[in-house]
C-alpha cells in the first residue's frame, strides 16, 4: 500500500480522500460497530436463525414448493465460486460454460411449455407476469388499454400487476375468466394452471375469447404440473411465465429462484430479459451468446419496454441441472408421485368427512366453516396450510411430502373432526382421475443433454467441463466499471444454505419467521446508518427494481399532495443505463441534462431546464459518484436546484462502494437512492444474477415504501403495491450482506472505501502514460473508476472490442465497454484485488499497447494483427496450420505469468450478426446443426 500511495505522491489514504472527495460532503459521523470476527458473526447468526420455526412443514404452495436440491448441484453449483462470481455473460467467448447452461434452461422452458422461445430467466413470477403484460401492450401498439386478470391467479402476481399497469396508464379488470364480458378495449388475459386454489380449469374459451378480440392469451404455470399436464401451447396460449423454484432451488422465505417468460415465435423480439442464441465463431465453430442484445434497456434507454438488468442465472442453472439429473422421465415420475399422494390424501380426508372439491394437480382444496382453527389445529401438528377465503383451506404437495406426512394430516384432520384416522394402507387412488382429459400426449426434454446425466459422476463431471470454460474471480480479477467485481467472502456464503433460513416459505406467519425480522431489523438500521436516509424497503429483488421503485414513491407521494400531474424526469448522459427505461415505466418522461466538457453535469443547463419544467417537475436521477468516474464538486448545489423547483432528487446507488463511510446519498441530498447490494454489500452476481436492489428514503417518502398482499412489508395506507412476489424480495442473500457488514464494521466498511479508492488511482496513474484517460476530479483523481479512451485508435482500424477480446488471451475479463462513452474501457479494480493482481492487469494493458503500437508504426495491418485475431484457442494455437504474421507464442503467452496459469477461450471471436439473423435460442437438434 505504501508503495501504491508514493506511485500517487500521497503519504497516506487520509490524504488521498481529502483529494478525491469533496469536503462540503463529508461525513462527521459514521458508525456501524466494531469489526468482527468470521466465528463469531456466524455464531450469532445461526443464533439469530434458529428462532425461525423452520421445522414446521409448509404446504402453503401459492407458487413456492418444498424441494429436494440434489447435493451435486448444491455443492459444486449453489457454494461454487466458479458458478457464482462470474459475471453476466456479454464477453461471450469467456462465458461458453454459463451459456450452455442458460441454452439448456431456455430448452427445457420451451419444450416444457411447448411455446417457441424462451429467455434465460426473469427475477420472479409475479414480476414475469408484469412483464408479460407489458409484451403483450407493446405488441398492439399500446392502442388498448385494458388487462385482464383472472380471479384465480397467485394474489402477489394480482397485485404486482396492478402496480406495473397504473403508470402505464393501463386499466387491470380481475374476474372470473368465464366472464369477461364484451370489453374489446382488452389487449390480453392471464389465468393461472394450475390455479391458486389448485384446480385445473379447461381455458380453451378463454383463450378464443382473448384472440378473438385480437388480445395476447397469458398463461401463469407450474413446470412441474406441465410434466403431466397439457402444454400452454397445446391450449393455444401466447405466453407462458411461471416460477422454476420447484425445480431445485430451496424457497429462501421468497428468493432467489429463477422465474420464466415463453412465447410464440412472433413476439421474439420484444421479449425482456436476456435470450441466449446460437451463433458461430471466426473458425466456423459452434459458439453461444447473448443474442438481440440491441434489445437491452442500456442501449435503447428510454425506448426500452424493459429495465430488466439482472436477472436470476445462478438460479436458472441450477434448475436446468435439476432437470438433466433427473431427465424427463425422472420429472414424470416426480409429477405422478406428487399427484398420486394429493388424490391419496384426499381419499382419506372424504373418508374423514371433509368437502374436497375440484380437479387438482398437487393442491387439495378443503371446504370448512373453521378455517382459522383448522389452520391452527394443523400448525400445531407440524404443517403450514393456506387459508384461502375463510371457506376454504388448502395443502399444496411437493415432493419432500412422504408417507409419513399424509399420516400425521390425515391424523391432525381426524382429530379436528373427532373422527378416527385411516390407515394409509386402506387408501386406493380412485378409478377415474379428474385431470385425465387434461393430460399431456406431447414429449419434452427430448435433447440428449437431458437424457444422458443421470449419475452424479457424469453430472459432476459435466458440471465440471461447462465451468472450465467461464472466467470468474476464481481465475482472475474482473475489473468492470459500475459493476463492482469484489470478493464475495467464503463466510458470508455459508448461511445461505443453512435450513433454518433457506427452507422457510415466504408466506408463514411472521410469528414464525422471527429470525428473518430480527436479521432484516438488523440490515435496514445498519443500511440507514450508511446511506443517511430514514427508510429502507428490502423488497426490490433487482437493481432495476429498485429503480422502479423510488421513482414509484416519488410518484404516489406527489399524488398524495396533489401533485400528481409532475412527470418530468431529468437524466444526465452520465446516468447509468437503466435509468430512462426505469422513468418510462413509472409513468415519467425524460428530459435528458448535458455534461460538461469533463463529464461532470452541466449545471447552466441543469438549472434551464429545472426552471422550464418547475411545473412539473418529479425528479432528477442522477448516479454519483458519477458513472464517469468523478465525484461531482457540486452535487449539493445540483440537489438544491432540483428542490428549489419542486423536485425529489434520485441517486443511483450503483457506484456507492465509493462512498460507504466517507459520504452519504442522504446528507448530499438525495431524497432516495437503491444499493445494488450484489456490488456494493458483497452478493455475488451469479454469472448474471441474483442480485437485490434496497432503496432508501427520507422521512416524507416512507410512508410510501412497497407493500405486500399476504405479508405486509410496510402497513400505511399510503403504501404503493408490490415490486416484487415476495414480501422482503430474494430473502436468503440478504444474509450475506448482513454477514459482510457485520465483518467489516465501522473501520472495515471506511477501510474498503479508502482502498477501493486507492487501487483505481494506481491503476489510472499506471497506465496514464499510455493511454489517454478520460475525467479526473478537480485535483486530478479519480473516484473507484476510470475510463480509458481508445477512441483516437479507430482510425488504424482498432476498436475497444479488439482490446476487449485480447484481453482473453491475457486471461482476463474486459473492462465494461463502450458504456458511458463509446470505444472505451471503464476500469473499476474494487478493494478486493492485491498489488500483484492490479499489476498483472496493468502489464497486460501496456502489453496490449505495444501491440497496438506496431500498427501505428506500420509494422502489421491492424486486419493481420494479433488484436484482430484475438481470442485465440487453444485448437488455433496448437494446428497443424498457422499463417499468421505473428507467432503461436505471441498469440498465447505474450507475458511470462500466462506460463504458469493460462486460461483458454474455448471459441473465438463470436459473429454476432450471424447469431441475430439466425435466431436459434433452444439446444439444436441435429438437423438444425
Amino acid at each position: 500500500m505504501k508503495d501504491m500511495l508514493k506511485t500517487l505522491s500521497l503519504g497516506s489514504l487520509d490524504q488521498l480522500i481529502d483529494n478525491v472527495v469533496p469536503s462540503d460532503i463529508r461525513r462527521q459521523r459514521f458508525e456501524v460497530g466494531e469489526v468482527r470476527g468470521e466465528r463469531e458473526v456466524l455464531e450469532e447468526l445461526k443464533e439469530i436463525a434458529s428462532k425461525n420455526k423452520w421445522q414446521i412443514k409448509s404446504l402453503i404452495g401459492t407458487g413456492y414448493y418444498n424441494t429436494v436440491v440434489p447435493p451435486v448441484i448444491l455443492r459444486n453449483v449453489l457454494e461454487n465460486p466458479a458458478w457464482y462470481t462470474p459475471y453476466t455473460p456479454y464477453q461471450a467467448e469467456v462465458s461458453q460454460g454459463r451459456l450452455e447452461s442458460l441454452l439448456n434452461y431456455q430448452t427445457m422452458i420451451t419444450d416444457m411449455t411447448g411455446l417457441a422461445v424462451s429467455n434465460a430467466s426473469l427475477l420472479d413470477e409475479a414480476t414475469a407476469a408484469a412483464e408479460a403484460m407489458a409484451v403483450a401492450f407493446a405488441f398492439l401498439k399500446r392502442k388498448k388499454k385494458t388487462f385482464f386478470v383472472s380471479n384465480k391467479c397467485h394474489p402477489q402476481s394480482i397485485a404486482l400487476v396492478q402496480t406495473r399497469a397504473e403508470p402505464l396508464g393501463i386499466k387491470v379488470v380481475v374476474g372470473d375468466y368465464n366472464d369477461m364480458g364484451g370489453d374489446t378495449d382488452i389487449f390480453g388475459g392471464i389465468v393461472q394452471y394450475p390455479a391458486t386454489d389448485g384446480t385445473v380449469n379447461c381455458y380453451k374459451n378463454f383463450v378464443s375469447a382473448i384472440k378473438k378480440n385480437g388480445g395476447i392469451a397469458i398463461c401463469a404455470t407450474d413446470l412441474l404440473a406441465l410434466s403431466i399436464l397439457k402444454e400452454p401451447a397445446a391450449v393455444g396460449f401466447d405466453i407462458a411465465i411461471g416460477n422454476a423454484q420447484r425445480f431445485g432451488v430451496p424457497p429462501g422465505y421468497g428468493g432467489p429462484h429463477a422465474a420464466f417468460l415463453a412465447s410464440s415465435d412472433a413476439l421474439k423480439r420484444i421479449l425482456p430479459g436476456r435470450i441466449i442464441g446460437v451463433s458461430k465463431d471466426a473458425q466456423g465453430n459452434r459458439a453461444l451468446r447473448m443474442a438481440l442484445q440491441t434489445r437491452e434497456q442500456h442501449i435503447r434507454r428510454e425506448k426500452a419496454t424493459s429495465n430488466i438488468c439482472t436477472a436470476q442465472a445462478l438460479l436458472a442453472n441450477m434448475s436446468a441441472f435439476y432437470a438433466i439429473y433427473h431427465g424427463p422421465k425422472g420429472i414424470v415420475d416426480i409429477a405422478n408421485n406428487v399427484h398420486n399422494r394429493a388424490l391419496i390424501l384426499a381419499e382419506g380426508l372424504k373418508k374423514v368427512g371433509f368437502n374436497v372439491s375440484g380437479c387438482f394437480f398437487d393442491t387439495i382444496k378443503i371446504h370448512t366453516k373453521q378455517t382459522a382453527q383448522l389452520v391452527y389445529q394443523l400448525e400445531l401438528a407440524g404443517y403450514n396450510v393456506r387459508n384461502l377465503d375463510n371457506e376454504n383451506i388448502t395443502l399444496s404437495l411437493d415432493e419432500t411430502v412422504t408417507d409419513k406426512d399424509l399420516t400425521n394430516l390425515l391424523e391432525a384432520f381426524a382429530s379436528f373432526a373427532k373422527k378416527q384416522a385411516p390407515s394409509l394402507s386402506s387408501l386406493t387412488l380412485p378409478k377415474e382421475d379428474d385431470i385425465s382429459s387434461f393430460r399431456r400426449t406431447t414429449q419434452f426434454l427430448t435433447h440428449p443433454v437431458f437424457n444422458s446425466y443421470h449419475s452424479e459422476t457424469e453430472m459432476l463431471r459435466y458440471m465440471y467441463r461447462l465451468q472450465l470454460k467461464d472466467i470468474g474471480l476464481t481465475t482472475s480479477m474482473i475489473p468492470l466499471g459500475s459493476c463492482t467485481m469484489k470478493l464475495n467472502g467464503t463466510s458470508e456464503m455459508i448461511p445461505v444454505t443453512w435450513p433454518e433460513l433457506s427452507s422457510l416459505h415466504p408466506f408463514v406467519p411472521i410469528a414464525q419467521a422471527q429470525g428473518w425480522q430480527q436479521l432484516f431489523r438488523s440490515l435496514e438500521n445498519s443500511l440507514k446508518e450508511i446511506t443517511g436516509f430514514a427508510a429502507i424497503s428490502l423488497q426490490p429483488n433487482a437493481g432495476s427494481q429498485g429503480e422502479y421503485a423510488g421513482l414509484m414513491v416519488i410518484r404516489k407521494y406527489y399524488q398524495s399532495t396533489g401533485q400528481g400531474h409532475r412527470n418530468i424526469c431529468l437524466i444526465p448522459y452520465s446516468a447509468h443505463g437503466t435509468n430512462p427505461a426505469s422513468a418510462i415505466m413509472a409513468g415519467l418522461e425524460v428530459v435528458a441534462v448535458a455534461c460538461d466538457k469533463d463529464g461532470n453535469v452541466d449545471v447552466v443547463d441543469l438549472e434551464k431546464k429545472a426552471i422550464q419544467h418547475k411545473d412539473d417537475l418529479a425528479c432528477l436521477m442522477i448516479t454519483y459518484p458519477s458513472t464517469h468516474g468523478v465525484f461531482e464538486e457540486n452535487v449539493k448545489q445540483i440537489c438544491k436546484i432540483i428542490h428549489q423547483n419542486g423536485g425529489q432528487v434520485y441517486m443511483d446507488g450503483a457506484n456507492m462502494n465509493a462512498q460507504v463511510g466517507f459520504c452519504c446519498p442522504g446528507e448530499i441530498g438525495a431524497d432516495v437512492c437503491h444499493l445494488n447490494l450484489h456490488k456494493t454489500f458483497c452478493i455475488p452476481h451469479g454469472g448474471g444474477g441474483p442480485g437485490m436492489g434496497p432503496i432508501g428514503v427520507v422521512s416524507h417518502l416512507a410512508p410510501f415504501l412497497p407493500s405486500h398482499p399476504i405479508i405486509n412489508s410496510n402497513e400505511d395506507p399510503k403504501a404503493m403495491g408490490p415490486v416484487s412476489a415476495a414480501p422482503w424480495g430474494s430473502a436468503d442473500i440478504l444474509t450475506i450482506s448482513w454477514v459482510y457488514i457485520q465483518l467489516m464494521g465501522t473501520i472495515g466498511l471506511q477501510r474498503a472505501t479508502q482502498v477501493a479508492i486507492l487501487n483505481a488511482n494506481y491503476m489510472a496513474k499506471k497506465l496514464e502514460n499510455h493511454y489517454t484517460l478520460l475525467y479526473r476530479g478537480k485535483k486530478g483523481f479519480v473516484a473507484h473508476e476510470f475510463i480509458i479512451d481508445l477512441r483516437e485508435f479507430k482510425n488504424l482500424g482498432i476498436e475497444a472490442e479488439d482490446v476487449a477480446k485480447r484481453l482473453m488471451d491475457y486471461g482476463f475479463h474486459a473492462p465494461t465497454m463502450s458504456f458511458p462513452v463509446v470505444n472505451t474501457l471503464m476500469v473499476e479494480p474494487t478493494e478486493s484485488e492485491s498489488k500483484e493482481e492490479l499489476d498483472r492487469f496493468i502489464d497486460a494493458m501496456i502489453s496490449i499497447r505495444k501491440e497496438i503500437k506496431a500498427i501505428e508504426d506500420g509494422k502489421v495491418k491492424s486486419a493481420d494483427s494479433v488484436l484482430h485475431h484475438a481470442p485465440h484457442t487453444q485448437e488455433v494455437v496448437i494446428s497443424d496450420k498457422w499463417e499468421r504474421v505473428y507467432s503461436r507464442e505471441e498469440a498465447a503467452f505474450p507475458l511470462p505469468y500466462l506460463r504458469k496459469s493460462k486460461f483458454w477461450p474455448t471459441v473465438g471471436r463470436i459473429d454476432n450478426v450471424f447469431g441475430d439473423k439466425n435466431l436459434i435460442c433452444s439446444c439444436p437438434t441435429m438437423e438444425e446443426m
